[in-house]
């Protein structure tokens, strides 16, 4: 029996275990079969395959799934090779800055001072690659001065306008800002309408946003974590917890099995989770995760918190923590895992956390071996959507693992080798973007980037334009032996 025998139901079926080039192949062999590729089996290795990344919503939305396919398979190619066009955002700021980033379908916003940047995302003309176009500068507050610098961001939802920012400031304020259009002119202006959020005030840095759904985290410097639903209510439901140590970052996940995680310099639960229950924290932590058995946790902290990429060989559930640590490990979690590090002596810390229960070991442990610096940001995606990550705490070094080929890492300097941290990243399927305390930055992975893609900036000090690529040098090393 031939497959063309089958009935096209059954072939629609066949169609999903096939791979990029064998239905590229398939589809140049019968007319039959040219179209159940372009009517079906493209758009099926998509949805199996998915590639999120938000810079490119707009553009995936308009493009035929074969250029999808295209545009994917040419980035996981450049990917595998190491191969990409760096880019500065910006000039240098006046002063170094704190940055932040935020990013959702229609923006990346970058916050730096008090003072935030917005980069809006277009489509391609012809066979460019989607472009990024600043749309303008805006300070939050007319008093210049340290205590209104923005040190968290988040966008929030607000049904799909994607408008709505979430900014922390030094001063302890927790305020919502919206971004709006001022007239029906091409000309690409914002106007900020900002209401103080009286029911989160502290009186210490807002550290740390995250937002899933309807669902808001902010996190103090202290350790006084608020989590409250955004939607409006006819009354304010607010759930507090205390962790009574310095603290860094969060992360809330409102998917099945809701919960939140906490970063911070414990040195009895550096990374805690707790469960959502009914809208409010679990009054006790959910989890402790921890490092490898033997090993101390007392001169540790954790300092950046996301979810694995969709294709780890974990799966794809929500349940996998990824974190970066104070020794310079990128640590893997997996919440359902029962492997357990040593016992702690049986007490609790003055938050009241119980410590008699072992922590979780980790799934799988990543660093680079030539640099000793903590690691302050992570994030999930990239080629294949299997990458990581890692904003590195001096030096401006991002670095990058395959979790399918952990020992295959390499790392690389931001354009302009600022000597910085990388305090946020953001991990798309093709595209990097970064913050130093400088200037924000971008890796692109992707096909026909142009000059035109990314703002264009007049010569400046450190920066070295490539001849044969509209980006500039940078500098990388592999973790394991040389490119």
């Amino acid at each position: 029996m031939l497959l063309s025998d089958l009935p096209n139901d059954i072939i629609i079926i066949v169609l999903r275990n096939f791979p990029v080039s064998d239905l590229g192949a398939l589809s140049r062999t019968s007319r039959l079969f040219y179209h159940l590729v372009n009517t079906y089996g493209w758009q099926i290795h998509i949805r199996c395959n998915p590639r999120p990344s938000f810079s490119l919503t707009k553009a995936r939305e308009i493009w035929h799934p074969r250029i999808r396919l295209q545009y994917d398979t040419l980035s996981d190619k450049s990917w595998s090779t190491s191969h990409f066009v760096a880019r500065p955002l910006s000039h240098p700021w006046p002063r170094k800055q704190q940055s932040t980033l935020a990013i959702n379908n229609t923006r990346l916003i970058v916050a730096a001072g008090n003072t935030i940047y917005s980069y809006a995302f277009g489509v391609s003309r012809a066979s460019g690659s989607p472009p990024l176009l600043f749309e303008g500068s805006f300070s939050l507050h007319e008093e210049r001065n340290s205590q209104w610098d923005i040190t968290a961001l988040t966008f929030v939802q607000d049904n799909g306008e994607g408008k709505t920012l979430l900014c922390g400031f030094r001063n302890g304020t927790l305020a919502r800002v919206v971004l709006v259009k001022e007239d029906a002119s091409n000309k690409l202006a914002l106007q900020i309408d900002m209401e103080v959020d009286l029911y989160s005030h502290t009186p210490d840095v807002v550290e740390s946003i995250s937002a899933s759904g309807s669902l808001c985290l902010s996190l103090s410097s202290r350790g006084q974590a608020r989590m409250r639903n955004i939607q409006p209510t006819s009354y304010t439901s607010i759930s507090e917890v205390d962790l009574a140590t310095r603290s860094w970052t969060t992360y809330i996940s409102d998917e099945s099995s809701p919960y939140v995680a906490f970063g911070s310099s414990s040195k009895i639960a550096p990374l805690s989770v707790y469960s959502i229950l009914e809208g409010s924290f679990s009054s006790t932590p959910t989890a402790i995760l921890g490092i490898k058995s033997g090993q101390p946790m007392s001169h540790s902290a954790v300092y950046g918190i996301c979810r694995s990429p969709l294709s780890s060989p974990w799966g794809a559930s929500p349940q996998i923590l990824i974190s970066g640590w104070f020794d310079g490990v990128v640590r893997v979690h997996d919440l359902r895992s029962s492997l357990l590090t040593e016992h702690l002596s049986d007490n609790s810390n003055s938050s009241g956390i119980p410590t008699s229960a072992a922590p979780l070991r980790p799934v799988m442990s990543l660093n680079d071996p030539w640099s000793i610096e903590p690691v302050y940001s992570v994030s999930s995606g990239g080629g294949a959507c299997s990458h990581l990550a890692a904003g590195s705490a001096r030096h401006s070094v991002v670095s990058f693992w395959d979790i399918r080929y952990p020992k295959s890492g390499w790392s690389v300097y931001a354009p302009g080798n600022d000597p910085s941290p990388v305090y946020s990243v953001v991990l798309e399927s093709s595209r990097v973007f970064g913050a130093t305390d400088s200037r924000p930055f971008v890796y692109d992975f992707g096909p026909n980037v142009t000059h035109d893609t990314y703002p264009q900036l007049s010569p400046s000090p450190g920066l070295k334009p490539r001849r044969s690529v509209p980006g500039y040098y940078v500098t990388r090393y592999s973790h394991g032996h040389a490119f």
